[in-house]
């Protein structure tokens, strides 16, 4: 049995706490305390970030690995892919072009006048071999990241093959009635791409196991926004040079999320995958490849429209590949247009614990699962997790989930009239920890993600509690004429601030009450070791009992502090003094809930953590800092009580004498 605290040290710890065990308590809000001065920062200080504001100096190696070494082979298998590349009577490549000559602006600097001929090999080493257009990062080191080193990706490009129709013959999925007269919209670049590698290659097509094929030219997917609304405002407003160049037709078309956008956008392919392949651009990021491959290997798409009307909040962001976790990257989500693929999108997030358990990429022993209908009987479980860009140590965890057997208890709810509404039907709950490293380094944030799962991929599938529902309150982008724009309630990045943190004053609240499903999630400590790896303590509890362990907790005095700068910090020895009655990790330990409170005039108490997580048998220490403002008195009594999260009438009292003269 692994001991699930691992490295934690005995310290203060902060605790996801339920309002039900305990009336009156209230969590901390959900927005970061200013800095005040003479006040010790939050144990838990990181804030999320503006993905716009990104840029590579955000990228931080895990540490001890290099993913992307060829050389490192997978412990469980390598797929082989054949990147197979197709352009057009009327579209060249756009990096075999002189720089910014092409409609768009593309391509850029770093890639052009590429000779046809080279187009190939380029795409093949930018795709999947270390070098500095790609900042060394390349497919198949995301897979092994992501998969801890047990599945890679090898690919092989092919082409490019000449196609028969027009490059908007391909690319017009969703608009049917843009197609220009006597052209023939409905051509399958799978099948007319697909027939000429065939015949040229023979029998060699046989050994891959999936196919790229990509698209000379624009993904519509990353310039229906940019140069739709973004650019002309009004699609009245569209030049000609974004039109079909056909008398009597407008200039503008039909898109997916919303009415229209450029003809030209219309005109590019979507990515999509099928079983067996998938399509891309040459604006298509190395995230849009993993999330594309992750379809061909079986799992679905877990994001909304954020058009749409009625409007849903996003599923699950910026966190998981299979949402909007494909647009990370330097630059934000509105520079996934450029060619080379180098900014958004060009550096995807992690899948989330559920998607890995399901493409079978993570050990099963590197998840504690548990039962919702058992934990009122084993009481609390409190394990260390560590973020998910690293392969947990010895005693941690990448992760927990929690059955719901019995089903999702949760009250109905109607998504088209409420767009916080998850839609029930969950079978699970995960917890997992997301740091700001390896290829979440272009997550918005570090902390502890929560979240609903169901078994089977039906939209939402994963819905993660978001710590801050409030509107975050962003810009997306400013129309031509300067009126800024905010994003809407269903833009993926609504969920920056989703993380739960440790402590108090941080930007997120470090607790959450399920009160139909039973249970409560506490984060109770962080830690970032000496490698600078992340990880927290999680406590995950039922609201209908705690176990039948003893509870018991002492508080022993704190030595007297003296202040210095106006701030005295006191330090109490904390005691599990219960008895485990036999139970063993993840069940050894008691969570305590903790309050400061003095009577001196003139004085303020603060908790940088107010729940402490010990052992039984064990011992912690709770600080509590004390500041005492002009003309207060010059001596003060700190009250401490600590209280049981699994027996709340366990409880213990005890007491510090501050000085400030």
């Amino acid at each position: 049995m692994r001991s699930s605290l691992r490295r934690a040290p005995l310290r203060t710890l902060a605790v996801l706490a339920t309002v039900a065990l305990l009336p009156g308590l209230v969590a901390q809000p959900a927005s970061a305390e200013a800095p005040v001065k003479g006040w010790p920062a939050p144990i838990d200080g990181s804030t999320w970030e503006n993905q716009d504001h990104m840029t590579w100096d955000d990228y931080r190696k895990p540490p001890g690995t290099n993913w992307a070494d060829p050389a490192l082979k997978p412990t469980k298998r390598t797929f082989k892919g054949a990147v197979v590349l197709a352009d057009y009577p009327d579209q060249e490549f756009a990096v075999t072009q002189p720089t910014h000559s092409t409609v768009f602006g593309n391509p850029g600097p770093a890639a052009s006048n590429i000779p046809r001929a080279d187009v190939a090999k380029f795409y093949q080493d930018f795709l999947n071999k270390p070098q500095a257009i790609n900042r060394g990062h390349t497919i198949n080191e995301y897979w092994m990241e992501d998969s801890g080193g047990r599945m890679g990706v090898d690919l092989t490009a092919f082409g490019p093959y000449r196609l028969p129709g027009k490059s908007f013959e391909y690319g017009m999925e969703f608009q049917p009635d843009a197609c220009p007269p006597d052209a023939n919209c409905k051509r399958d670049l799978r099948a007319d791409a697909g027939a000429a590698w065939r015949a040229d290659v023979g029998d060699v097509a046989k050994q891959f196991d999936f196919i790229f094929y990509l698209s000379a030219g624009q993904d519509e997917s990353a310039t229906w926004q940019e140069f739709g609304v973004m650019k002309f405002g009004e699609p009245g407003n569209v030049p000609d040079e974004f039109g079909p160049g056909v008398a009597g037709m407008p200039n503008a078309a039909s898109t997916r999320y919303v009415p229209w956008t450029s003809w030209k956008s219309a005109a590019s392919i979507w990515p999509n995958a099928v079983t067996g392949s998938s399509t891309q651009a040459e604006s298509s990021g190395q995230a849009v490849y993993a999330h594309e491959l992750s379809h061909i290997l079986g799992i679905g798409d877990n994001y909304n429209n954020p058009f749409g009307t009625p409007p849903s909040r996003t599923y699950t962001g910026p966190w998981e590949m299979m949402s909007r976790g494909s647009f990370n990257g330097p630059g934000g989500p509105h520079t996934r247009w450029q060619i080379p693929a180098t900014q958004g999108g060009s550096m995807g997030s992690h899948h989330m614990l559920r998607t890995k358990m399901k493409l079978d990429i993570i050990d099963p022993e590197d998840v504690l699962k548990l039962d919702r209908n058992q934990l009122a009987k084993t009481g609390p479980v409190s394990a260390r997790i560590t973020a998910r860009s690293v392969l947990p140590g010895q005693g941690a965890y990448s992760g927990i989930n929690i059955a719901l057997t019995g089903g999702d208890l949760s009250p109905k709810c109607d998504r088209s009239k409420d767009p916080f509404c998850d839609g029930g039907g969950y079978h699970n709950y995960t917890v997992e920890v997301v740091d700001r490293m390896g290829s979440d380094s272009f997550a918005p944030d570090s902390g502890v993600l929560i979240a609903k799962t169901k078994n089977q991929d039906n939209a939402p599938f994963e819905w993660i509690i978001d710590a801050n529902p409030a509107d975050i309150g962003m810009t997306d982008y400013k129309k031509p004429d300067g009126t800024p724009v905010p994003i809407p309630i269903g833009d993926y990045r609504q969920l920056n601030d989703a993380a739960f943190k440790a402590g108090t004053g941080a930007a997120s609240k470090y607790e959450y009450t399920d009160e139909a499903n039973r249970l409560k999630f506490l984060v109770s400590d962080i830690e970032r070791d000496r490698k600078g790896v992340l990880s927290y303590v999680v406590t995950v509890a039922s609201l209908d009992g705690g176990g039948s362990q003893a509870r018991g907790v002492s508080l022993w005095p704190s030595a007297p502090a003296f202040a210095k700068q106006g701030l005295a910090s006191c330090s109490f020895p904390v005691l599990n003094t219960g008895n485990a009655k036999g139970a063993v990790a993840p069940y050894n330990t008691d969570t305590y809930r903790l309050s400061a409170s003095t009577s001196a005039k003139g004085w303020e108490v603060r908790l940088p953590n107010e729940l402490s997580t010990v052992p039984f048998g064990g011992r912690s220490s709770a600080t509590a800092h004390a500041k005492r403002a002009a003309g207060g008195d010059h001596v003060a009594h700190i009250k401490l009580t600590a209280t049981s999260i699994a027996d709340p009438a366990k409880t213990a009292t005890s007491f510090c004498t501050a000085f400030a003269f």
